[in-house]
């Protein structure tokens, strides 16, 4: 005997209100644990800035300190901004080259040889069926939808007028009244 005879396949005992239940309190104990980081971040921002930027005291200051204070902190930004351009700059061109090099691998890999195609006949119904699934219901029956012709029609000829071209296009464009006043003009 195998072992697969001896220990056969068991299903598993949990319900599937056990099962949602379960899942539920997963969802929950994530946005928690979600919650609980972003309040670490709030935390950790607000300690790095306490560190990094002292409260500013301006009481008791004059006119003259206040501007010399303005100034120093307007060159305080200039040099953060400088900063975060020089690294966004970085950054971007970290991409283009994690870009490029995820190309070149793809390139790489994509060196395989391949398999050499076999021609498939295929309904016109089968097509339309694997792309519009279960929705497909007109059949692609071209000979059913054309149009029947009496052999009695084809039978008839046409008459065909031996008169001058020339006159039947002129009662066609309607435009007699109008070629006998031009003849008019120019015979004078």
């Amino acid at each position: 005997m195998t072992k697969s005879n001896l220990c056969p396949q068991r299903k598993s005992k949990i319900s599937a209100s056990r099962k949602l239940m379960l899942k539920s309190l997963m969802v929950a104990k994530a946005k928690e644990e979600l919650e609980q980081e972003i309040v670490e971040k709030e935390k950790d921002k607000e300690r790095y800035l306490a560190e990094r930027v002292p409260p500013l005291r301006t009481s008791g200051m004059s006119f003259a300190e206040l501007q010399g204070l303005c100034r120093e902190l307007h060159a305080k930004i200039d040099v953060v901004d400088e900063e975060r351009y020089d690294i966004e700059a970085k950054v971007m061109l970290n991409t283009r080259e994690i870009k490029d090099l995820n190309i070149k691998v793809l390139d790489l890999r994509g060196k395989f040889k391949r398999p050499t195609l076999r021609r498939v006949r295929v309904s016109a119904d089968a097509i339309l069926r694997s792309l519009l699934g279960s929705k497909h219901k007109v059949s692609m029956d071209l000979r059913a939808n054309l149009k029947s012709v009496k052999k009695e029609d084809a039978d008839k000829k046409r008459p065909v007028e031996d008169s001058d071209w020339r006159k039947n296009v002129e009662a066609m464009s309607g435009m007699e009244g109008r070629k006998k006043m031009f003849d008019a003009a120019v015979s004078k």
